[in-house]
């Protein structure tokens, strides 16, 4: 790649992270609130039942519509100076979707009853009530939610990533303090007003930012026979299928899950969570901050610096998350502890959990990479392919839940290992047709860097697992002062071990990273 596009990806990716994080921090607190608030019960189950339709909306609507469509078009059209046609194609755009949004809304809130029984097959009596009454106050937050995602469409397509990375740490504060304050008065209903709340903050933020950008750009218009507007139509529709591919797979097991124990459906939800920490704020990161860049490259038919742009994000996506799946292994009850273990989450409920952190860490490679790659089909305008793998994935995955399920005594950690095992065959899927596509993806170099990570993760891992195990018997782990103790210390010095062989097996990956620091020092200054 070269250096001014590193350079470009560098600063926009240590932005993009350095907000994600703490977006992240905040969505564990918040998750903590839940925990320690409401506790691993059926009741918490049926909350996050509630969220799977409103969020598979997001994604059908927002997820794949604006990654897949709306941002390459736009994008394109930017890149070729014609900002006043950018800006025709994308007021169409978002007027069609501001409609079809409060249509679904109105929709969703009468037949909330049919829905029901698609999240929680196993949910019967109060509980079905409940997941009803939830899933109709839910309704409203994915509405503002999908909103506030197109206004990032546009600011990302501008590359600006500030405010779209600003909106959802407002989100999670207010979901923090509809638990803290709001749940002890409300119960439940507390985290459904904090999310209302939220989702409307998120919004707002970013809202002006557009405005300033589209002022004497945007008309009240809606123009069908643009041949941007059928581009993106063209674009758009496989890829919505596609990208909601994870939230389906989820909403799968997610529904087998709810046959299982009471507060299985929690385990499953604040694993997850602890996954997608590595998952948010490297991963998306880099795919956030690389895609307008791959974008403009294949616009512009540049496609030699494409090739090297993109398998260098692999490549750092690749460096980062394996010894994060290792640390997150090894460390997976540490972890949990010190993050949920309080109030009515009990020792019992981390035991639970972190079962289910070890099989989901076994995917967070291949779903770091999914990432990137989805992205790259998409800056190639081709929304067929992550139709058709995707769809081929829903089948693998709840194959292999059920047997896990049914045919082991791995429990909800069967549960988990599917949806790991199901991102790998779609990690190989996708790398074997990109190949064929474009002739080279230098994977040559991708081989190399996984062959130097992995024994460097496990170094770390070791390191970070002996840590652990020696600090604990010599500390308090019920109080908080020491659990830190014992997860930041294993964490630090696995780090440490992780970037001296990362040096010893002289890997480049490590000075990208760097530029990504120093990046962001810079804009700080």
């Amino acid at each position: 790649m070269s250096g001014s596009s590193d350079q470009r990806v560098a600063r926009a990716a240590g932005l993009v992270m350095t907000a994600i994080f703490i977006s992240r921090i905040l969505g564990f607190i918040r998750e903590r609130a839940v925990a320690e608030v409401f506790g691993r019960t059926w009741v918490t189950d049926v909350f996050f039942a509630a969220f799977s339709i409103p969020d598979l909306m997001y994604q059908l609507l927002v997820g794949g519509a604006l990654s897949s469509a709306f941002i390459p078009v736009f994008t394109q059209y930017l890149a070729q100076e014609q900002e006043e046609e950018a800006w025709h194609v994308a007021s169409t755009f978002m007027n069609l979707i501001g409609l079809l949004l409060v249509l679904l809304l109105v929709l969703g809130l009468v037949f909330t009853p049919l829905l029901a029984p698609l999240v929680g097959v196993g949910f019967h009596g109060e509980q079905r009530e409940l997941l009803i009454l939830l899933m109709r106050v839910t309704f409203p937050a994915v509405f503002f939610t999908a909103l506030a995602g197109l206004m990032m469409g546009v600011l990302n397509s501008y590359r600006q990533f500030t405010l779209p990375a600003i909106g959802p740490v407002f989100y999670n504060i207010a979901q923090i303090l509809g638990a803290y304050l709001l749940g002890p008065v409300f119960g439940i209903f507390g985290m459904a007003i904090g999310t209302i709340a939220g989702a409307l903050g998120n919004f707002g933020i970013q809202f002006p930012g557009v405005v300033k950008k589209g002022r004497g750009f945007y008309r009240p218009v809606i123009d069908l026979k643009h041949p941007g507007i059928r581009k993106m139509f063209k674009l758009m529709l496989p890829a919505m299928i596609g990208l909601s591919i994870a939230q389906i797979n989820l909403i799968v097991g997610q529904n087998l899950a709810s046959l299982l124990e009471p507060g299985s459906i929690v385990a499953l939800r604040l694993a997850n969570r602890i996954i997608h920490f590595p998952l948010g704020v490297f991963a998306m990161g880099i795919s956030t901050a690389i895609f307008p860049t791959l974008t403009r490259l294949s616009a512009l038919k540049e496609m030699e610096e494409f090739r090297k742009t993109f398998s260098f994000g692999l490549r750092v996506i690749v460096y980062i998350t394996l010894p994060a799946a290792v640390g997150i292994a090894v460390l997976s009850e540490p972890i949990v502890r010190l993050l949920f273990e309080s109030g009515q989450f009990t020792p019992e409920d981390t035991n639970a959990t972190a079962f289910a952190v070890v099989y989901y860490s076994l995917g967070l490679f291949s779903q770091s990479c999914l990432q990137l790659l989805i992205k790259i089909f998409y800056s190639l305008h081709d929304t067929v392919t992550p139709v058709k793998v995707g769809l081929l994935t829903v089948v693998i995955n709840a194959a292999l839940s059920i047997w896990f399920l049914f045919f082991t005594e791995l429990g909800h950690g069967g549960i988990a290992l599917a949806f790991s095992l199901t991102a790998s065959v779609n990690v190989i899927l996708y790398l074997w047709i990109l190949r064929r596509k474009l002739g080279t993806i230098a994977g040559h170099r991708l081989a190399a860097t996984a062959a130097k990570a992995l024994p460097a993760s496990i170094i770390m891992g070791i390191f970070a697992f002996l840590t652990a195990a020696w600090i604990g018997p010599r500390v308090d782990l019920s109080v908080g002062s020491g659990r830190s103790l014992q997860t930041f210390a294993a964490i630090a010095v696995g780090a440490t071990a992780y970037l001296a062989a990362s040096f010893l097996f002289q890997m480049e990956e490590p000075w990208f990273v760097w530029n990504m620091v120093k990046g962001r020092l810079r804009r700080q200054r």
